[in-house]
């Protein structure tokens, strides 16, 4: 049996309400969404890596950004993300789909094929595996990994706003109807509300900004272990945006969610 094709969704948009733009920042003298591309094209699984973005006129830009550095592009549905995955699978025939979200600029690709090898092993086993259900590893290492089957039944059946607009929930939020895994940080430590990589806020840049000055220019493929080694020998790096861990779009649903609890996020 020929292996499903993969096909690997970064969302991206210009409209973020509280860093506008945030996605083509400049960083290592390309905008930010390119280096975050070029990272998940190093992943060895990660098939054919799009950035699908929304209709809105706004989001020309990424568009325009896209064209400009070859990268292929999608344009779907502004607030609907389950569908804009959904639009971008079918029109790539993809019988996997990885969503990794923009925010993730310093995701490690070897986290992405740790992910995905979970998958891979028994394509016939799961219907979602990801590495945030619990989370555990650095904030910005999001990679959710699901059959396209799958992805099609939420997309039918989804109905609640927060399962649209976040795409995923309706496989974790119903573990009795789907085939779940989740691959927890192998040290066995949980550094998801301790560690933020992941780019919402001004503070978050620099915290990137800071990552790519201080590791890129003499190692451009840099990964997990070497930010680690780097706010280790550089803790004021880790205190540009440490007021921020642990906040994610979590704390505005607790009374929506049924498989996360207060532990698993933090309000501002």
């Amino acid at each position: 049996m020929a292996a499903p094709s993969i096909l690997t969704v970064v969302q991206a948009r210009v409209g973020s309400s509280r860093l506008p733009g945030k996605v083509l920042l400049p960083l290592a003298g390309e905008p930010l969404l390119v280096r975050m591309v070029q990272r998940v094209q190093r992943a060895r699984h990660a098939g054919t890596v799009v950035v699908a973005t929304t209709t809105d006129d706004r989001d020309d830009a990424v568009a325009a950004c896209c064209a400009t550095h070859g990268l292929p592009c999608f344009r779907g549905h502004a607030l609907d993300l389950l569908d804009r995955h959904y639009q971008a699978a079918r029109h790539y025939r993809a019988g996997v789909v990885v969503k990794i979200p923009s925010d993730c600029s310093l995701i490690d690709p070897a986290v992405i094929d740790q992910v995905l090898a979970v998958y891979l092993e028994s394509p016939d086993r799961y219907d979602f595996v990801s590495n945030l259900h619990p989370a555990t590893f650095p904030d910005g290492n999001d990679v959710e990994v699901m059959r396209f089957e799958a992805l099609e039944t939420a997309w039918c059946e989804a109905s609640r706003p927060l399962e649209r607009e976040h795409t995923t929930p309706f496989f974790w939020e119903n573990p009795d109807r789907f085939r779940l895994a989740n691959v927890p940080y192998e040290t066995g430590q949980d550094l998801s509300m301790s560690h933020r990589w992941t780019i919402d806020y001004p503070e978050d840049y620099a915290f990137i900004k800071a990552v790519y000055e201080a590791l890129y220019p003499g190692n451009p493929t840099f990964g997990l272990s070497d930010i680690l080694n780097l706010l280790n020998q550089r803790p004021d790096i880790a205190q540009l945006n440490a007021h921020l861990t642990g906040v994610n779009w979590y704390r505005n649903h607790l009374d929506e969610l049924k498989t996360i609890d207060a532990s698993q996020t933090r309000k501002i």
